[in-house]
């Protein structure tokens, strides 16, 4: 059963990573106006990436009927989003990070002027991105994207997070500051994917919303579990980061096992919820199954 999910995920993720990858390496085609700013931009977006979020994109589109190709800047859009997040998530006054995606990060590559500059620009691409896709419900787009992105979403869970480092918060804080950190964009994603194919009071979107919020935090709680039991290689940033910073994790709060039982609860929880979809929704449960297995 695990190699049969896995197997079918991995063919998704290849088309998926396949079609997004060419939307964003297509952004860089134009002259320059700074080619070192371009080149940052370039490193931090498109050298390696699981591209979970433009996946959640392309199978919550699919599984409401919508084609590949009108799913093709809402992926791209919301790659650009979390790409900008994490260099800035990575310079010296945030996380401090040295490594991203087995690569340096972009302050280290370049400097922490450009790094700043290049998530800047990212997320303004963004937003042209989805804006020039011309979509019939663009402005619901752009509302999820940005709200997901800001001080309702990830920028405050991220607020959250660095107030919560050498604290002791409890399992329901850790779980506020991760439906915003980490969550909102995953949401975002599985909502973006639904509204290419349907109208906003489509009672489908509110069981996505339902699979996403569960699976955004399974995603997490496999993060902190595989920051203990994962290694540099592997993971493509440093492993235990999060300890040595002192920061909050489920691991730390729940334990190991206890961590992985609460990601299988979400898991659960995720799959009940796609039941209105059908068959369709096949690949979302396979992601899902994904979330238990990753760190075995």
């Amino acid at each position: 059963m695990v190699s049969q999910t896995l197997t079918r995920l991995s063919e998704h993720r290849q088309a998926s990573n396949a079609r997004v990858d060419a939307s964003l390496e297509a952004l860089f085609s134009t002259p320059a106006v700074d080619a070192r700013l371009e080149q940052a931009m370039h490193h931090g977006l498109l050298v390696g990436g699981k591209r979970l979020r433009p996946l959640l994109v392309y199978l919550s589109g699919r599984a409401l009927g919508a084609s590949d190709e009108s799913l093709d800047a809402p992926a791209a859009a919301i790659e650009l989003i979390h790409a900008y997040s994490l260099i800035h998530d990575d310079l010296p006054a945030m996380d401090d990070d040295d490594l991203r995606r087995g690569q340096p990060t972009v302050h280290k590559a370049y400097d922490e002027a450009t790094a700043i500059l290049a998530g800047d620009a990212l997320q303004a691409l963004a937003f042209e991105v989805l804006a020039k896709a011309g979509h019939p419900r663009l402005g619901a787009l752009v509302t999820t994207l940005a709200v997901a992105s800001g001080r309702q979403g990830m920028v405050a869970g991220q607020a959250l997070d660095l107030a919560a480092v050498g604290g002791l918060p409890d399992v329901a804080a850790l779980a506020h500051m991760h439906a915003h950190k980490t969550g909102a964009l995953i949401e975002a994603a599985v909502r973006m994917g639904g509204l290419v194919a349907v109208e906003e009071d489509d009672p489908r979107l509110t069981a996505l919303a339902r699979y996403a919020r569960a699976v955004g935090l399974a995603f997490q709680i496999h993060d902190d579990v595989l920051d203990v039991t994962g290694d540099t290689a592997t993971l493509g940033k440093t492993s235990g980061a999060d300890a040595a910073r002192a920061k909050p994790t489920y691991s730390s709060l729940l334990g190991l096992e206890g961590a992985r039982a609460k990601a299988r609860e979400l898991t659960d929880e995720a799959i009940a919820a796609l039941t209105p979809l059908g068959e369709g929704a096949a690949p979302l449960i396979d992601l899902a199954r994904y979330m238990i297995e990753r760190d075995h």
